[in-house]
């Protein structure tokens, strides 16, 4: 279970060839943590809250819908409501923003009242016509005029329309009079101004219009995974200048402005006043100045270093293009995972909001009514479910990630591109679930680890907002953006131990291990494939926005119902973002693994006979570009001279 087991320090890859269950101790951890959350979803269910969430209960902790026993200490408790099967608050309007909760009484009743009842006259008609009683349940409906309580147990009049939800039984007014003000003031809106009007508008009469170009921002992401390949040379130059140029541009700048303001100062011209601000312009245009100065030349310098290597990221996004022609199906991954992620979070709240219903009756003597409260060990059931939220949330993230590397290291590692599997996608599905699930179980919940802690400070960091304590909120904020870094520095190297899993089926801290070792041999090789890469991606993102955008242009101003085109083309490029992000995300996931297996290619093999390279024909085509710049002299990989490839090994 610990990252301390030891391993031999030079052991031979075999990809795919070997398979075994790794990190079992984990699985059975896991496995228990969800029997765990199961047994907190079953609570609520054999203790009466879920009956109690959908049924709704009353303020003197009658379950409405059914019968009930008697609560000691509550005279009105303990009554048969099989009848009365909704629930109805006296005042709707008594909410309690803070705590978001309704802070009326609420009563069970038989039917909601659908007409608006403006007295109370009214009130005992509808009860003697429906049986619907509305008031107390000690106040009978022929006292309802004339009762001394009918101020304070009866529903603050005028009683709007309501309709019941249809799932969880509970009486909404179709027009709350608290929110009156608020509609006067929309519906003048909408009358004074008919901007909105014509927006709304122009989303109705572009629904078509909105529809097609979505239809073309998923094409376009399509079409551009399979392009970038070859416009990725151009980007890399393109971002090379822009980065030689903006950078010495600015920091030619900043000092020309320092030259510039130290005349004027030196020039006696200026106030007293004048003189100490232009002081303080000097002075700070001399640290931006020489900031600026530092950056460029370790910029100037990294690339540099790092120029030979850029041509890495440009083969492997080539070669990331093929694979989504041999695996079409990646692109559907991040749906999948969404799709995973939306069912669990919604049993996770429906959970959540029976745990809210849960517990034994507790009765408020200040005000009488009755709450169900969770006391004693039970009330950590809540954390426990928030640590399950964090856990098997990150626990599905990564399981897409270890189907996408299990995916393409088979790609990668099988020579002969027709012997595929048939559904390597589903074999890489399957081989996770027989294998890995232990590996990923220990994954996630290191992440896990870092996020929850995280969490707890940025919610205190929130609380401490406005607060005098500067000094804390700074160490806080600062504790929480190293989290973060940790976060994210920890969840690149879970993927890459997924894909090391992957690779060679070994357990979570030898892969995490190797391929740590690995992406330091070839550090600068990392830096220019996350920094070219990413920006690259970004760059395609932007692509397919701005073409949307521009094919929602021409196509709306064709369109002449209406004249505002804001919404319309806002959703049109929200959508192609989305759409775009989820698609070139994989790409970016395929780059990375793929870059893993040629670290591990190029590093346990070297082209001789029997130790043939597995790469694709344009990764062999940089291997011999660099071999001839001596980029793999000893030192580089395992320290070890390249020999002559054997081009048996390849495939186009």
């Amino acid at each position: 279970m610990g990252c301390c087991t030891s391993t031999e320090s030079k052991r031979d890859w075999k990809p795919l060839e070997e398979r075994s269950c790794t990190d079992i101790p984990w699985l059975i951890i896991f496995t228990v943590f969800c029997i765990g959350m199961l047994c907190i979803c079953g609570y609520p269910i054999a203790t009466g809250a879920a009956s109690r969430l959908i049924s709704g209960y009353d303020s003197y902790g009658n379950t409405c819908g059914k019968n009930n026993t008697k609560i000691e200490g509550v005279p009105l408790s303990g009554r048969d409501m099989t009848e009365n099967k909704y629930v109805f608050f006296l005042d709707p309007c008594n909410v309690d923003l803070v705590n978001r909760k309704i802070k009326s009484i609420a009563l069970c009743v038989s039917k909601c009242p659908a007409a608006e009842l403006t007295s109370y006259s009214d009130l005992k008609q509808f009860a003697l016509n429906n049986g619907s009683h509305l008031c107390s349940y000690d106040i009978t409906p022929t006292r309802y005029t004339g009762h001394g309580d009918r101020f304070t147990k009866c529903p603050k009049l005028p009683v709007v329309p309501s309709k019941p939800i249809p799932v969880l039984h509970r009486c909404i007014p179709v027009d709350v009079g608290c929110y009156a003000e608020f509609a006067q003031a929309f519906i003048t809106f909408v009358s004074d101004n008919t901007v909105l009007r014509r927006i709304v508008a122009g989303v109705m009469a572009s629904k078509e219009i909105i529809m097609g170009l979505c239809v073309l921002a998923l094409v376009l992401s399509l079409i551009l995974m399979v392009v970038i390949r070859y416009i990725t040379k151009v980007l890399v130059w393109i971002l090379t200048v822009l980065v030689v140029i903006g950078s010495i541009g600015g920091t030619a700048v900043l000092w020309w402005l320092y030259v510039d303001h130290r005349k004027a100062l030196d020039s006696n011209t200026l106030s007293v006043f004048g003189k100490e601000v232009a002081s303080d312009n000097v002075k700070a245009l001399l640290i931006y100045a020489i900031v600026a100065t530092i950056f460029t030349v370790v910029l100037l310098l990294v690339m540099f270093f790092m120029r030979k290597r850029v041509a890495l990221t440009i083969s492997l996004f080539h070669v990331a293009g093929k694979v989504f022609i041999h695996l079409p199906l990646l692109a559907l991954q991040p749906f999948w995972t969404f799709l995973c992620l939306m069912l669990f979070w919604v049993y996770w709240i429906a959970v959540l909001l029976a745990l809210g219903t849960s517990g034994m009756p507790v009765k408020n003597n200040s005000t009488g009514v009755v709450e169900y409260q969770m006391q004693g060990p039970l009330q950590y059931l809540v954390w426990y479910h928030a640590v399950g939220l964090i856990w098997i949330s990150e626990f599905i993230l990564a399981f897409q990630q270890m189907t996408i590397a299990g995916a393409v290291v088979t790609y990668y590692f099988t020579r002969n591109k027709s012997q595929l599997p048939a559904t390597p996608i589903l074999s890489s599905m399957l081989r996770a679930i027989r294998y890995h699930l232990g590996t990923l179980a220990k994954g996630s919940f290191i992440i896990t680890l870092v996020k929850i802690p995280r969490l707890i400070l940025t919610y205190l960091h929130s609380q401490l907002k406005g607060k005098e304590n500067a000094c804390a909120r700074c160490m806080l904020k600062a504790c929480v953006c190293c989290l973060w870094c940790l976060e994210k520095c920890l969840a690149y190297l879970n993927q890459n131990a997924y894909t090391a899993t992957a690779i060679n089926s070994t357990s979570f801290c030898t892969s995490a291990r190797e391929a740590f070792v690995i992406l330091v041999e070839n550090a600068l090789r990392v830096a220019a494939i996350n920094t070219v890469g990413d920006f690259v991606l970004f760059l395609g993102k932007i692509l397919v926005v701005s073409c949307t955008a521009f094919a929602g242009v021409l196509a709306l101003n064709y369109q002449r119902d209406y004249t505002v085109w804001v919404l319309p083309l806002l959703i049109v490029c929200l959508f192609a973002f989305l759409v775009a992000h989820c698609f070139l995300s994989v790409f970016e996931n395929v780059v990375d693994v793929l870059f893993l297996c040629f670290a591990v290619d190029t590093k346990y093999n070297d082209g001789s006979p029997g130790r043939e390279f597995y790469m694709d024909k344009a990764l062999m085509e940089y291997v011999e570009n660099s071999k001839k710049q001596g980029l793999y002299k000893s030192g580089d990989g395992d320290g070890r001279e390249m020999k002559p490839m054997a081009r048996g090994g390849t495939s186009a």
